[in-house]
């Protein structure tokens, strides 16, 4: 064997980077089994009970309250701890690590669940120009009130508001503005009107929704959750693995409305800050003073006679003050004293004024900064700044506006900066939509930034703009908060600029992805955020994997059973690419799915395919008396063309479904790419070099025993002459399925069809696969999925039950039916009345319910049906040039199209027949995939012996050939497909219900795939090439005529 050292090398490196990230994941583990231990002290259970005051009831949801906040403060105050010491060569911290491991998805984990609303209030007010009408304004007070007790949508409550405040009112007086000026007249009535308001609504909150999701899919996050609400502008997003709350809550909320503003120096708004701290003064100390209005109107008067010259004395006092901040506060009578100076002055006690300070002498700060101001002050910095008197001290065209991140080391301070507004109607010069690029960059320092490009119109503006302003600061602000404001050092003619900062690269990517995406229409804020539970609950997961896991063992059992010490051989290659495949997931950031499960299932059965198909050729070469080392090198050698074939369609299936697909589609595509290469190496390079090894060290090589030795080795079955027989039974399941699928159609899931979707607290901690059979019983047999919902305690119901019903007498016959279902769990009894109870005090039973919008909306589905059309397409090309038969890649393609059919229709014909669960979900297209990818590797390895027969034997009838080939090639796909059977076997008998319809799908798409690849792919081809050379002599005939 040829570069034994290079292999070695690369084996050896790529194994200590996949254990070198892995060993993330097991740090960040340990660290939150320590949070775990943390929050469930002993203390805990007595606060409880002290604090529940001998209530049960109340005993849980403290404990369940208190438990929470202990974990999430012993996890926040390991942020920055250093978990993990990497041989002292980097120290991580538990930050570093979670970024790390590896994630998994809502499915197998949860993640973070998140309901926003959007602001049909402000899209509302923007469509009417701001409107200071008061009926108008009147009329929205009164629909927000409304709303609180109402299940009617915003618009129509905003209808009746004015209705009942002035019935003779206009609504096309206000909304008949330049925007709605085509769909809005003075003609127009209130309906007319309202009708107009509804549907622009509805299109700024699908347009909310497309921009969230965009930012989403940027995000980085796999396999993610985004669906409406049936309550109008409310939007349901799940992210798994999440390791920044507050940087999604950042992503989700921001409505990226970017502003490019003039500023004003520092030295011509401090007179007027000064009066404003004056005024405060008498406004909040009135008690205090003695001071009159008029004096107050005296010292207003001469507002615009001060000069630096009159202000110095007092500057010095004041800053020799406030120096220290509002953080020097350090014992009782530093308190006193602060306390004392805040009611001299209560602006500047909390913004500390920007000046500087040279030789024991004070000057006015250069730039727009106006103060400086401790975060936790802010609060009252904003209270004193919005206040209408304070507000008059200043010139309208001033506004203030905060920086987006503390300037100073200790990240405690923030800056105030003050915005010159030079427009009649307040807006900026130059804002985002004008912005056509947005990407993440590195500054001249090295430091972060974000790049931008302007259209034309844009460019035209920031030319002006910084033209006329230069060397003056252009505050660059997004969603009123200054993210930088850069000196303007020359006119920018491009239209390109940047966003400096303090930022880390993933503030900077987050930001530029926000930009990118685009401004939201409206503000969305977030209503509801909790820590969701793993889909298929932790009971199925925990079953599924030791389902996994005893097939696993059985798989290694019976390669080393039937194939000897090769087998043993074989295993230690399957380690070791499982080992290589989590490395790499963990490496690249993936998220583990349902479907990657699947993918991984696919990985297993290929890798066991390639040893087979190598041992296989080995064993051939032994019977034909060649020795050990000769027929170990010739059988791979002879072996390397068809797992080459097997794999590149499998390969190029798996990039095409990653670059059309999108979701569980890309988490499949992912794990199918990284298991193919991955086994690739194991199978070919690893065993090779334990061979090696074996010869060099004198250790006997086996491939076989006394009972395999001879299995499956001289049949001579004539396949081709069963042709018709397997067309006539495959044609009649066919038929019956397309009869099926016509009048029963298919059992669509939540994630097609949506559903009702409910909040529950129980007075226990509860099971969700016993929460989920009861429910599925109630509901016809149609099971919910039931997940935990923050506590143990609490979970989330979403089921498609009666959800074609949209009669309100549906919505209370599923309310029923759930408290039917869960009344059972309940250790204390609960009415009816008491579960399905609006009141917002209450800590048990259903605590909302709404209803929710298709997860697989028809994009998604479009998707899907390209990525499965385009890789057909490329396997056909691929196969009818690599064996240069075009009819080969039809006979393969067909073969692929029938068994998904067969699949499909076996779903629609035994649901309800069959005692679990069939419904289509996004689960199901992961199946469906999986098959293809399996169905086409069998395919092409039997295509590959056929083409080695003809090869070796011309003369010899095409018929005898492709016989000969399959009946060779026979012991190798009854071995894969038995092992990969028995794999899905054993998660479906003991994975849970969850998933048993999941892996019934794999398993008949195994059986399926396999029995088309011998007698229906190979029969196809040979009639197809038959009718072609039959058409083909016909023609010569014709011509010698």
């Amino acid at each position: 064997m040829q570069n034994k050292g290079v292999i070695k090398f690369f084996t050896i490196a790529f194994a200590l980077v996949s254990l070198f990230q892995l060993s993330f994941t097991y740090f960040t583990y340990r660290t939150e089994k320590k949070a775990e231990k943390y929050a469930n002290a002993e203390i805990v259970t007595k606060q409880s009970k002290e604090l529940a005051k001998a209530n049960p009831i109340k005993e849980n949801f403290i404990l369940d309250s208190i438990v929470k906040s202990r974990e999430t403060f012993f996890l926040d105050s390991m942020q920055n701890e250093v978990i993990y010491n990497f041989f002292w060569l980097r120290k991580y911290s538990y930050k570093d690590c979670k970024e790390r491991e590896i994630n998994l998805g809502l499915d197998l984990k949860g993640g973070m669940n998140v309901t926003l609303e959007v602001s049909v209030y402000d899209i509302i007010r923007e469509m009417a120009n701001n409107s200071k009408n008061p009926v108008f304004t009147k009329a929205l007070e009164k629909a927000v009130e409304m709303e609180k007790t109402s299940t009617k949508d915003f618009v129509t409550l905003f209808g009746e508001a004015i209705n009942s405040i002035d019935p003779g009112f206009k609504l096309s007086s206000i909304f008949n503005t330049v925007d709605l000026k085509d769909k809005v007249t003075f003609n127009s009535t209130n309906q007319e009107v309202l009708a107009v308001v509804k549907e622009e609504t509805n299109a700024a909150i699908d347009r909310t929704y497309n921009v969230l999701r965009t930012r989403i899919d940027r995000f980085g996050v796999t396999s993610p959750n985004i669906q409406k609400l049936s309550t109008a502008g409310r939007i349901l997003v799940e992210l798994p693995g999440v390791k920044e709350p507050a940087r999604v809550r950042k992503l989700l909320q921001g409505s990226a409305k970017l502003e490019f503003w003039l500023t004003e120096e520092f030295a011509k708004v401090y007179p007027f800050m000064e009066e404003a701290n004056k005024k405060a003064k008498l406004l909040l100390y009135a008690s205090d003073t003695t001071k009159t209005d008029s004096t107050l109107t005296a010292s207003t008067e001469k507002t615009n006679a001060l000069v630096v010259d009159s202000t110095k004395q007092d500057t010095a006092s004041l800053l020799s003050k406030i120096k220290s901040d509002t953080t020097g506060k350090k014992d009782l009578a530093d308190q006193k004293s602060f306390e004392e100076y805040a009611k001299e002055n209560p602006l500047f006690a909390y913004l500390r004024p920007a000046f500087d300070q040279k030789d024991g002498k004070y000057f006015y700060g250069k730039g727009p900064t106006v103060g400086y101001c401790a975060i936790l002050d802010t609060i009252k910095v904003n209270r004193i700044l919005n206040m209408e008197q304070i507000k008059s001290v200043f010139p309208r065209e001033y506004k203030f506006l905060w920086e987006v991140k503390p300037f100073d080391d200790k990240k405690t301070t923030l800056r105030l900066v003050a915005i010159k507004v030079t427009s009649n109607d307040g807006s900026a010069p130059l804002d985002g939509t004008s912005i056509t690029d947005a990407r993440q960059d590195f500054g001249q320092n090295g430091t972060n930034e974000i790049s931008m490009s302007m259209n034309s119109e844009g460019a035209k503006v920031w030319k002006r703009l910084t033209g006329e302003h230069i060397g003056e600061c252009i505050a660059i602000v997004m969603d009123n908060y200054v993210y930088s404001f850069p000196i303007v050092n020359g006119e920018i003619p491009n239209g390109s600029s940047q966003i400096q900062g303090t930022f880390t690269l993933e503030e900077a990517k987050d930001l530029a992805n926000v930009l990118k995406a685009g401004k939201l229409p409206a503000p969305a804020k977030i209503i509801e955020e909790a820590i969701v539970g793993p889909t298929l609950g932790k009971e199925a997961i925990n079953a599924g994997l030791w389902s996994f896991i005893i097939a696993f063992i059985a798989t290694l059992a019976f390669m080393i059973f039937y194939y000897n010490r090769a087998g043993l051989v074989a295993n230690v290659a399957l380690f070791v690419n499982m080992f290589f495949v989590f490395g790499v997931l963990a490496s690249l950031g993936a998220v583990l799915t349902l479907p990657g499960i699947a993918g991984l299932v696919l990985t297993l059965g290929m890798d066991v395919d390639k040893n087979v198909i190598i041992y296989e050729r080995i064993r051939e070469e032994f019977r034909a008396g060649k020795g050990v080392r000769l027929a170990i090198d010739d059988g791979y050698k002879h072996a390397y063309s068809s797992i080459i074939d097997s794999n590149i369609t499998t390969l190029l299936t798996g990039i095409i479904l990653y670059i059309f697909g999108s979701g569980s589609i890309q988490g499949f595509a992912t794990t199918l790419i990284i298991g193919i290469i991955s086994s690739l190496f194991c199978a070919i390079f690893i065993t090779r070099l334990i061979f090696v090894w074996m010869m060099d060290k004198n250790i006997e090589i086996t491939v076989s025993n006394n009972m395999t030795k001879n299995v499956l080795t001289n049949t001579h079955f004539d396949f081709l002459g069963l042709k018709k027989t397997f067309y006539a039974i495959s044609l009649v399941v066919i038929l019956i399925g397309v009869g099926s699928l016509s009048i029963k159609g298919l059992s669509r899931g939540i994630d097609f069809l949506g559903g009702r979707t409910y909040v529950v607290r129980f007075d226990q901690d509860i099971k969700t696969n016993d929460l989920r059979e009861s429910l599925g019983k109630v509901f016809d047999g149609n099971q919910p999925e039931v997940k935990t919902f923050g506590p143990n305690n609490q979970v989330k119901i979403t089921t498609a039950y009666l959800i074609d019903d949209k009669t309100a007498l549906a919505d209370s016959l599923v309310e029923t039916k759930l408290f039917e279902g869960l009344a059972p769990f309940y250790k204390t009894s609960i009415t009816q009345a008491d579960f399905a109870s609006h009141n917002e005090e209450k800590i048990l039973g259903r605590l909302s319910s709404q209803k929710v919008e298709p997860t697989i909306a028809y994009s998604l589905l479009q998707k899907a049906f390209l990525a499965v059309l385009f890789s057909l397409i490329v396997i056909f090309v691929y196969i009818a040039v690599r064996f240069k038969k075009w009819q080969w890649g039809l006979g393969g393609t067909i073969a692929l199209f029938h068994d998904t059919f067969i699949v499909i229709a076996l779903f629609s014909i035994f649901d309800g027949i069959l005692p679990f669960n069939l419904e289509i979900d996004q689960h199901f297209i992961a199946a469906i995939l999986t098959i293809i990818g399996y169905s086409i590797m069998d395919t092409v390895i039997i295509f590959d012996r056929i083409r080695e027969y003809q090869t070796l034997y011309p003369k010899r009838d095409l018929h005898s050939n492709m016989n000969d080939a399959v009946n060779s090639t026979l012991s190798r796909t009854l071995i894969t497909s038995g092992i990969t059977f028995m794999v899905l076997l054993a998660m479906f008998l003991f994975g849970g219900e969850v998933i048993r319809g999941f892996t019934f799908a794999l398993l008949i798409g195994v059986f399926i795939g396999t029995y088309s690849s011998i007698f229906v792919a190979s029969p196809i081809a040979y009639d197809i090439i038959s009718w072609h050379n039959k058409r083909k002599a016909d023609k010569e005939l014709l011509k010698t005529k």
